[in-house]
């Protein structure tokens, strides 16, 4: 026993309410025991009363006037009683339990395929699709654990915004920085994105991979095919998830020189997202407003969910010792004084 031991055992934190409280009793009923002694104590005094009753004479005032030193008898009496005390407690076991978890995911690879080209600024959605789109990103985002999630933007071309990543805040902040002036080239190459999207996941080795597509056109750009595209990706074990993203027919755009409202006609290519998703080994979803794109990545995050594995560590630290080393120095303390003018009333 060093040093610092010898300190904190003689520390009175241990006789403090508060560590009483923090503790947990691995016999708690042996508690109960702390008021049962004292009482058998009294008993044993009183049959001892009984056994040799006491004379009662008549004294002078002046010598039947209480002298206080005469309470100094008490004293071993009191330090048998705290050794006895001491050692109920160490009996009842006081711990405490540290338990640590650890939890660590497998973790899944999402790769979010944005389309950025000019008709997602129409006003079907508010208050625009892009904006929408990017909202319902963030917060999908925000509900992952463990994820590692990369971002490809495109209309004309396509471009890597982020590769795969675990910094949600840094890809949050890249996402709300979306606007229609990043790229100059015009159309809408689906084909290209998916080909962007399969390059930054086709040597990652998680055991799951997954492509989540959003677009609102018909693939008019790039020297890439989105079947061929699609395939590609299903070769490197990339499920692909699609999401048309608009309605078809009249739409609102802007408003003319007058602030009235204008419409323009939106075409939207389902079979190509279809097919898509089929080879992907996903599912294709239809978004036609705000609430309905929020239900579709909500069902995503439910069915593309890692697997967390949880390890727990329960460290248990008895302090029975403590207890037990001030019983001790309570009966050395006892012994010392029974037989010296300290004399014990109820122990003789």
């Amino acid at each position: 026993m060093n040093a610092n031991s010898i300190t904190d055992f003689f520390s009175l934190y241990w006789f403090l309410p508060d560590t009483f409280r923090g503790f947990e009793w691995e016999n708690l009923w042996v508690l109960h025991l702390l008021w049962v002694a004292p009482l058998l104590m009294l008993l044993r005094k009183f049959i001892k009363f009984l056994k040799n009753p006491v004379l009662e004479i008549s004294l002078p005032n002046s010598v039947s006037q209480s002298n206080p030193w005469t309470y100094l008898r008490l004293i071993p009496t009191l330090f048998f009683m705290l050794a006895l005390w001491m050692i109920i407690v160490a009996l009842a076991r006081p711990q405490k339990t540290n338990e640590r978890v650890e939890q660590y995911t497998e973790g899944i690879d999402i790769m979010l395929v944005m389309d950025i080209s000019e008709s997602m600024d129409l006003q079907d959605f508010q208050p625009n699709r892009l904006e929408a789109a990017k909202e319902t990103a963030v917060e999908f985002i925000n509900g992952r654990f463990g994820d590692r999630i990369g971002m490809v933007i495109f209309s004309g071309e396509a471009y890597s915004l982020a590769p795969l990543t675990t910094d949600y805040k840094l890809l949050t902040d890249l996402i709300k920085d979306i606007s229609f002036n990043m790229m100059d080239a015009k159309g809408t190459a689906i084909g290209s994105a998916i080909s962007s999207g399969t390059n930054r996941m086709r040597e990652a080795e998680s055991k799951s991979k997954v492509m989540i597509l959003l677009s609102d056109g018909e693939n008019n750009a790039g020297n890439v095919d989105p079947i061929f595209a699609a395939e590609l990706a299903a070769a490197f074990d990339i499920k692909i998830y699609t999401i048309a993203v608009g309605k078809d027919g009249m739409v609102p755009y802007g408003v003319d020189f007058f602030g009235r409202p204008q419409m323009i006609e939106s075409y939207l290519d389902e079979t190509t997202l279809r097919e898509i998703a089929k080879i992907g080994g996903g599912q294709f979803y239809r978004a036609s407003d705000d609430n309905a794109l929020e239900r579709i990545f909500e069902e995503i995050d439910t069915l593309e969910k890692a697997e967390i594995i949880e390890s727990r560590y329960k460290e248990t630290m008895d302090y029975y010792r403590v207890y037990l080393f001030w019983a001790l120095l309570f009966f050395f303390a006892w012994l010392a004084l029974k037989s010296t003018f300290f004399n014990n009333f109820l122990l003789d």
